[in-house]
């Protein structure tokens, strides 16, 4: 069951989405946050018992956005291809909307801040291999897409194509365009894959 979020809450995420961009992980604390919103730091603490359970929010905000647009687009009558292409397409544009979730999913040591930002991050990816998995499955057995190598394997070679694009753009500081330049790696990565 989804805990309702109140409206001081979610302002508070949205800052916390803007600190990221400003400041990486590390820029984001409880003091930045009392800082960026003109109130006391223990203002903060009534409405988030710590940094944690901010992330962890704001993670599970990108979990549910995530899951519900990416399985609104996973349509069984279009070409495997086409529909991963689809699929990545629509990434590149939320993250470029949506830089911060980038910065925390693609943090080093976030994932070593607790069991339960480990638990969340890894919701993320198992929906996300879910779905995919599923157009793999689908394209091997239309013959869209090879079946000499495992769903599996795939699997890795396309989420790794998409993090590296995805890393890579982190690194320059968002300064080229990703949806341009990701959708040309992923075409390409996915023509590789594809049946013959």
């Amino acid at each position: 069951m989804k805990t309702k979020v109140s409206s001081r809450q979610q302002e508070i995420i949205e800052v916390s989405g803007k600190i990221l961009l400003e400041k990486g992980i590390k820029g984001l604390t409880t003091k930045s946050l009392a800082a960026e919103m003109n109130f006391s730091e223990s203002a903060i603490y009534r409405h988030f018992p710590s940094k944690e359970a901010i992330l962890e929010l704001l993670l599970n905000e990108l979990y549910t956005s995530m899951s519900t647009r990416l399985n609104r687009l996973v349509d069984e009558k279009t070409h495997a291809i086409k529909n991963l292409e689809v699929i990545f397409n629509s990434q590149f544009h939320f993250f470029a909307e949506n830089p911060h979730f980038l910065i925390a999913i693609l943090s080093e040591g976030l994932i070593d801040e607790s069991t339960t930002i480990q638990n969340t991050m890894m919701k993320i990816m198992q929906m996300k291999m879910r779905i995919l998995r599923e157009i793999l499955e689908r394209g091997k057995n239309n013959n869209e897409i090879i079946s000499s190598v495992e769903t599996d394997a795939l699997l890795h070679i396309v989420l790794s194509s998409f993090r590296m694009q995805m890393f890579k753009w982190k690194m320059a500081h968002f300064q080229f365009n990703n949806i341009e330049e990701g959708n040309k790696i992923m075409c390409t990565t996915l023509k590789l894959i594809a049946s013959k």
